[in-house]
């Protein structure tokens, strides 16, 4: 029997990388030729936060089979935590004078630091939350959730100085999100989504959504790896949130409310739970479709409406459901395809 056509790994990561460069290039392309207007540039950076905000709760929904309802409080507690300390550096006065390449230390320590406080938020709350399950978890994730955003309220008139600026809002933040940035930082979070669910780590994730009980008598310590992707998922969120505020320059606690978690909630769910390339597209669409009916705009959220409602009728496990595209695994099926066929009408001849 022939073998199998396979793609050699470091190809695999060669054709990736290939597509990543490409897609970087034509969006330089159009931007650079005014195709897309520095409008459409900024609802492309807004796409990339999205993105990463989607995918990463995914991590607990479809990955982990979970269902927490307080993505927006890590998300704030990293646009806080990102905004406060960038504030406190040099990076708006570089802005200012053009000095972009200087501020890329400050912003990396930004992320960094976005990420691993969003990151302990996700482990204090995680390993109580984590206890319940369903309703509950939802329940408890959305008052953990509430009451971050309570804390950056009303946090100054407890310490006694300015810290967060309360409901006024934190102003003058270095924007420092560019394309470039949010292009890099989206292809690292999803490239670090399928590393660690392509691991054994992934894989006992995956085990305790489909059964927790079986997967704890096999010895999978089902309390760890629930925890670290609850962890996982709330850093990227604290990511996405530093890039919001790079985005946006001020930041509102009234921005975080739980309804920002349940727009995150449905892009997993409209994408479809499990499916990463879904929430992607998911993320696109529910970002990018708002803009492209502002022409409608005594009927646009209607039609928005109108159209989640659809797609819950006709595609209720999403638009994806568990379904994860991948290109070389693709290239590989058509290869065999055709050496199949080649291999067959071979056999014929030679019996006839």
């Amino acid at each position: 029997m022939e073998k199998k056509f396979k793609i050699a790994m470091p190809v695999r990561y060669g054709i990736n990388f290939a597509l990543i460069v490409l897609g970087w290039v034509i969006f330089t392309v159009l931007f650079s030729t005014g195709a897309l207007n520095d409008y459409w540039k900024g609802i492309v950076v807004n796409i990339g936060v999205n993105i990463i905000l989607a995918t990463s709760l995914n991590i607990a929904c479809g990955y982990l089979g979970q269902l927490p309802l307080g993505h927006a409080g890590f998300m704030a507690v990293g646009a806080y935590t990102g905004a406060i300390y960038i504030k406190a550096t040099p990076a708006y006065d570089l802005l200012r004078a053009g000095n972009t390449t200087a501020i890329i230390p400050y912003v990396i320590v930004a992320i960094i630091l976005a990420a691993l406080v969003s990151g302990i938020f996700g482990l204090l709350i995680g390993i109580p939350a984590l206890r319940l399950k369903g309703d509950y978890l939802a329940i408890i994730t959305l008052g953990f959730g509430e009451i971050i955003r309570i804390v950056i309220t009303n946090i100054d008139s407890v310490l006694g100085f300015k810290f967060t600026y309360g409901a006024s809002g934190l102003a003058r933040i270095p924007k420092f999100s560019s394309f470039n940035l949010m292009y890099i930082m989206t292809v690292i979070s999803l490239f670090l989504i399928h590393v660690f669910m392509k691991s054994r780590h992934g894989r006992a994730v995956l085990s305790i959504r489909d059964n927790e009980i079986a997967a704890e008598s096999v010895g999978i310590n089902t309390t760890f790896y629930k925890t670290t992707a609850f962890v996982f998922s709330a850093m990227l969120a604290g990511v996405a949130g530093c890039l919001y505020a790079g985005t946006l320059g001020s930041l509102y606690p009234a921005t975080f409310k739980f309804m920002k978690s349940i727009e995150i909630l449905v892009m997993v769910v409209l994408g479809g739970m499990g499916s990463m390339l879904g929430s992607v597209i998911a993320a696109i669409v529910l970002t990018g479709l708002p803009e492209l009916l502002r022409s409608f705009s005594d009927y646009r959220m209607v039609l928005y409406s109108l159209a989640l409602v659809l797609m819950m009728i006709f595609r209720p496990k999403g638009l994806m459901g568990t379904y994860d595209f991948s290109l070389n695994k693709s290239i590989e099926n058509i290869v065999n395809k055709i050496r199949g066929k080649k291999a067959a009408k071979a056999d014929k001849e030679v019996q006839e």
